[in-house]
């Protein structure tokens, strides 16, 4: 029988790496169910509690779209480098610079200020003494090559049901408004509010006007546009991924948080905002559900990790 010892299951005892490992499993896994249980809830909530919206003919309303990871997926000056330094604007360390921020972006889920700025002072000595005719033109070709397959079909669908309602829809984005302006038009939407480059004689001269459209500077845009259209901001919509526009979101009466960052779903789920995720269905349609979840599953597991060590500390 000794021989066969083997067989017989020995108790151990859990180390602390197992422990938080289970921990983080079982952090993971609830996690995932609440996701799960968010979508059936705004499913639910769309189909049997929510009037028809937007509402058919209602010339006081209007939609207002942030860009990036909104309706694109990425930075949308990020593309617009891409093409510029295609046709040899600048050099590749300048490129790398803007991957390293858009990277940034991506991995910490918020704008780093720091970045921000080096980006903006980078674009602006970039276009200096450019005519704003020569970048317009190639902004429409930038966008056939980099933007059109990242523009998001869900949120695209929310905006082409506004104008179907017979309502303008804007972009509103920290972006040039030249290149804001490219998208707005491509995908047939009223206009854009975008940050302004200032031009002589239609050169640029390598300074803003005033400062980027980022954050509060766009829940005032959005007030300015609203007076002068005469709107009524309680029947608007806004839509963004960013917690920084939550001055945005918070003007209008029907705010919708895509693709939101952490800080944002947080917010909506407190004051019952609308919810709506298409990134993952965007992966899943690329590499495959088993792929895709794995990849999901890996985060999660992460995040959890990461979170059950901080609350030991």
């Amino acid at each position: 029988m000794a021989a066969l010892g083997w067989l017989t299951p020995r108790r151990r005892s859990a180390t602390a790496r197992s422990v938080l490992a289970g921990e983080a499993s079982a952090e993971a896994a609830r996690k995932s169910s609440q996701d799960v249980q968010d979508i059936e809830d705004a499913l639910t909530k769309e189909t049997t509690q929510e009037p028809e919206f937007p509402v058919l003919g209602d010339d006081r309303a209007a939609a207002f779209f942030d860009l990036d990871n909104t309706v694109m997926q990425g930075a949308s000056i990020f593309h617009f480098g891409r093409g510029l330094h295609k046709r040899k604007f600048f050099e590749t360390r300048d490129l790398l610079k803007f991957a390293w921020q858009q990277a940034w972006f991506r991995l910490a889920g918020s704008e780093d200020p720091e970045h921000m700025q080096e980006a903006r002072d980078s674009a602006l000595s970039i276009v200096k003494g450019h005519r704003v005719a020569e970048l317009q033109s190639i902004g429409e070709e930038i966008y056939d090559e980099y933007m059109a397959e990242r523009i998001w079909p869900g949120t695209r669908a929310l905006a082409e049901a506004h104008l179907a309602a017979g309502q303008k829809v804007w972009l509103v984005t920290a972006a040039p408004v030249e290149i804001a302006n490219v998208i707005a038009r491509r995908l047939g939407l009223t206009g854009a509010l975008g940050t302004v480059a200032e031009s002589v004689d239609g050169v640029y001269t390598g300074k803003l006007v005033g400062e980027p459209l980022h954050g509060p500077a766009k829940a005032e845009a959005v007030k300015a546009l609203a007076a002068a259209e005469g709107l009524d901001l309680s029947r608007c919509a806004a839509y963004s991924d960013s917690h920084n526009d939550i001055p945005m979101l918070s003007l209008v009466g029907h705010p919708y948080a895509i693709n939101p960052d952490a800080k944002l779903r947080k917010h909506a789920r407190q004051l019952d905002w609308r919810l709506r995720d298409y990134r993952t269905a965007r992966k899943a349609a690329k590499v495959g559900i088993p792929a895709a979840a794995g990849v999901g599953a890996v985060a999660g597991g992460t995040a959890a990790a990461i979170a059950l060590h901080r609350r030991r500390r």
